[in-house]
C-alpha cells in the first residue's frame, strides 16, 4: 500500500514548476490529486500524461485569489474522498527595490502569494475537520526567513506565509491539523527560468539550484505519517543558503 492512499489532496500552482512536482508525488505515493491553476492548457496536458501512467489526477481551475474557486475545489476534492493534504504552492514574483514598488503590482503579488494562502487554509480547514484531520504545506521561502535586494514584495510575501503557518498550526492542532511551511533556496522552474542567477547560486553552498522532485520528497514527507509530530516548522530546503 502506498504511503497517502486513501486520501485526497490539492496541490495550487500544479501545472508546472514546483507545483507540477508536488502532484506527481503525491499521487505516485497513493494520493487522489486535484491539481488546480489558472494555466489551463498546461495543467490539462500534465493531468492527462499523470492519468496514462495510472495515477489520480483531476485538473481543475483555481484562481487562489477567488474564494468561489476554493469552495468548488474543495467541493470536487471531498467528493473523491476524504480532504486530508493541502499544498498551497501558487505563487508569483517580481523584482523591484522598495522604492520603486507599486502599490498595484505590491497588491497583485500579495494577492497570490499571501490572500491566496489564506484563502485555501480557510476553505480546506472545515472539510479536514470533518475527516478527522490532515496536513497544510505552505510553500514559503528562504527569502521570507532572510531579506533580499529588489524583492521587497516577495520576501513580505513569503514571511507573512511562515507566520501564518505557525498561528494556524496553533489554532488547529486540537482538530489533528498539522500546518507546516516549506522555504525552498533556488529552484529551477519556469516562473523563475529569466531571472539572473544573481545571489542565489554563487551563495549557495551546493553550487545549483535545485529541481523541483528535490523539494517535492519534502512536501510528501509533510504530508504522510512520518512527520505525524511536526507542526508549526518552516523546513528549509535551500542547498546550504541559509547556512552560510
Amino acid at each position: 500500500m502506498s504511503s497517502l492512499e486513501g486520501r485526497v489532496a490539492i496541490v495550487t500552482g500544479g501545472a508546472r514548476g514546483q507545483g507540477a512536482s508536488h502532484v506527481e508525488r503525491l499521487a505516485r505515493e497513493g494520493a487522489a490529486v486535484i491539481s488546480g491553476d489558472i494555466l489551463d492548457g498546461p495543467g490539462e496536458v500534465w493531468a492527462a500524461r499523470l492519468r496514462a501512467e495510472g495515477l489520480d489526477v483531476t485538473y481543475r481551475r483555481l484562481d487562489v485569489t477567488e474564494p468561489a474557486d476554493w469552495r468548488t475545489a474543495v467541493d470536487a476534492a471531498t467528493a473523491r474522498g476524504p480532504l486530508r493534504i493541502l499544498v498551497n504552492n501558487a505563487g508569483i514574483v517580481h523584482v523591484t527595490p522598495l522604492l520603486d514598488e507599486t502599490l498595484e503590482a505590491w497588491n497583485s503579488l500579495l494577492a497570490v502569494n499571501t490572500t491566496g494562502v489564506l484563502l485555501g487554509m480557510q476553505a480546506a480547514i472545515p472539510a479536514m475537520r470533518a475527516a478527522g484531520g490532515g496536513s497544510i504545506i505552505n510553500v514559503a521561502s528562504i527569502f521570507g526567513v532572510n531579506g533580499a535586494e529588489g524583492y521587497i514584495a516577495y520576501t513580505a510575501s513569503k514571511g507573512a506565509i511562515v507566520a501564518m503557518t505557525k498561528t494556524a498550526a496553533l489554532e488547529h492542532a486540537a482538530d489533528g491539523i498539522r500546518v507546516n511551511a516549506i522555504c525552498p533556496g533556488g529552484v529551477s522552474t519556469p516562473m523563475n527560468e529569466d531571472e539572473p542567477e544573481g545571489g542565489v547560486v554563487p551563495l549557495t553552498p551546493l553550487g545549483r539550484r535545485a529541481q523541483p522532485a528535490e523539494i517535492s520528497g519534502t512536501v510528501a514527507y509533510l504530508a504522510g505519517d512520518d512527520s505525524t509530530f511536526v507542526t508549526g516548522t518552516e523546513l528549509v530546503v535551500d542547498g546550504g543558503y541559509l547556512a552560510r
